[in-house]
This record gives structure tokens, sequence and C-alpha cells, in this order.
């Protein structure tokens, strides 16, 4: 029974021993091994063996990229308005020894030295220039924590400023400000419309004007042509019939009648060749009356009325 109780204290002596000597360190993790209360080594990822009752080792430490949100903080810029700005750090640990020895809380050191860090940039920006430039606050932040955090074994790969709040009555001017901006350049564009459409509706009727005028005026010179082309055929038929005095005082005498047409015509002047016409045509009729008195005219020879001409 005694040697049962003796084996059993030995074995579990040794499971104990086994499990303080033997240790595994995942993949992406650090341990820090201490010696007798002092740093001894750093392990990596694998199985490792520690000497028992002599080497400890300390919480692993994760070397992953880590992301961590503070919460909103005043802040007051230049302009003497408070605005609540949340950011986003990420940082990596790059080692070990120093995240684990020079500083107690390395996320708490962060959180504060990023606040007052992002209490003396935008102090130095008004309200306007906090909201416009936020990608040189970010870097005038990364470089400010990178340079303090680098002592500790931590590298910040980025900082975001995720939203910057002004107080109400400041969201509320932005926004009249944004809404009247929004009408005028609508007005503006408006009117910009507007003019353009009154351009073109001057242009397009100038052309039409142009284009009009440009078809009577050709109209009339058409018109005008074929009036002399007619006068000039009217012309050459004539003399090519070559009419006598009588027939041409009977023409006249047919023409007559149409100049007193017409309503606005109230007085009609009888034109001096009248009388001549008349007399024309009096010598026609009396040599007609003539020609059955003194007998029947001998026709005469076309060659002879020919020379004659």
């Amino acid at each position: 029974m005694v040697v049962a109780i003796v084996v059993a204290v030995i074995a579990i002596v040794l499971i104990v021993t086994a499990a303080r000597t033997i240790r595994i360190v995942p993949q992406a993790r650090a341990g820090i091994v201490e010696r007798l209360g002092r740093y001894n080594r750093t392990l990596g990822p694998g199985m490792t063996y520690l000497v028992p009752f002599v080497d400890r080792m300390r919480p692993l430490i994760d070397l992953r990229e880590q992301v961590v949100s503070f919460p909103p903080q005043p802040v007051i810029t230049q302009d003497n308005l408070v605005v609540n700005i949340d950011t986003v750090l990420y940082f990596t640990v790059n080692d070990a020894r120093s995240a684990t020895y020079e500083v107690a809380n390395p996320l708490q050191a962060i959180e504060q030295i990023t606040v007052t860090t992002l209490r003396n940039v935008i102090g130095s920006l008004t309200l306007e220039e906090a909201l416009t430039s936020r990608d040189h606050i970010n870097a005038q932040l990364r470089g400010v924590l990178d340079e303090a955090t680098n002592k500790w074994g931590i590298r910040v790969n980025r900082v975001e400023i995720k939203s910057i709040d002004p107080p109400p009555t400041i969201q509320e001017a932005m926004e009249k400000q944004m809404r009247a901006e929004r009408d005028r350049r609508a007005a503006i564009l408006t009117a910009e419309g507007v003019k353009q459409s009154a351009i073109l509706t001057a242009e397009g009727q100038q052309r039409a004007a142009i284009l009009t005028a440009e078809g009577e005026k050709q109209a009339a010179v058409l018109r005008a042509d074929g009036e002399a082309q007619a006068i000039q055929r009217v012309f050459e038929a004539i003399h090519a019939a070559d009419p006598d005095p009588k027939l041409l005082s009977y023409q006249y005498l047919q023409m007559l009648p149409k100049l007193a047409q017409g309503d606005a015509n109230k007085v009609f002047v009888i034109p001096s060749e009248f009388s001549q016409a008349i007399s024309g045509l009096g010598s026609m009729f009396s040599g007609a009356g003539a020609a059955p008195a003194g007998g029947v005219e001998t026709a005469e020879d076309p060659a002879d009325e020919t020379n004659k001409r």
C-alpha cells in the first residue's frame, strides 16, 4: 500500500515536471523566458524545453497586427470649438522583450499619447481645416506615435480618424450653409440654362431669317430672270412677225382698259399715245372700206414684198 502511494506521488511529480518543462508556442506568438526572475531568452513558434522550477515563461505576446478603437475625445480647435474625435489605431509588436519590460500597459500608454498628440494637432487647426485635413492629421499622429512607441517595441502602422463631430449648433449652421450653397449653385445652373436657351433661340431665329431672306432673294432673282426671258421672247416674236402700226394700235387699245383696273385707281389719265392709236385704227377701217370701191386689188408677189423691205 505504501509502495503504491509512493509510486503515485512520483508519477504526479513527473507529470508536473514534464508539464513545466515542455512548452509549445503557437505561430505568430512569442514567449519571454525568465530564469530565476531575470530575462533569459525569447521563444519563437514551436516546442521548447524549460528547466523545471528554475525557468518561468511569461504570458504569450501576440505578434499580429492589432486594432484598437479609442472612445471619442473632446478636443478644442484653434477657433475655440469643442469637437469629439473618434480614432482607430493599428499597431504591431515587433520586439516582445521591450513590449514586456519597457511599458507596463501598452494599450493605455498608446491611448494617452494618442489623445495628447491629437489635442496638440487639432489645437493648431480651425474646424474647417480639421474637417478637410484628415490625411494631414493622420500623418502627424502616426509620426509622433511611431517615434514614441518605438522604444516600447511597438510599431504604429496606421492611425485613422473615424469621425469629427462638431457641436449641434455648428452642425446646424454648416447644414444651412451647405443648403444655401447648393441653392446658389442651382440658381447659377438655371440661369446658365436660360442664357444658353435664349442664345440658341436667337441664333435659330437669326439663321431662319437669313435662310428666309436668301430664299426670297433667290425667288426674286428667278422671277426677274423669268420675266426678262419672257419679255425677250415676246420682243423676239414681235420683231420676227414684223407687225404693222395698225396692229400695234389695235393691241394698244386692247391693253388700255387694264390700266384703269384696281380699287386704288380714282382718276384715269388718257395717255398721249391714245390719239395716235385711234388715228391708226381709223385709217385701218377707212382703208378696209375703200378697197371694195376701187376694185379688186392685185396680190403682190411675196418676193417683191421681201425686196421692198
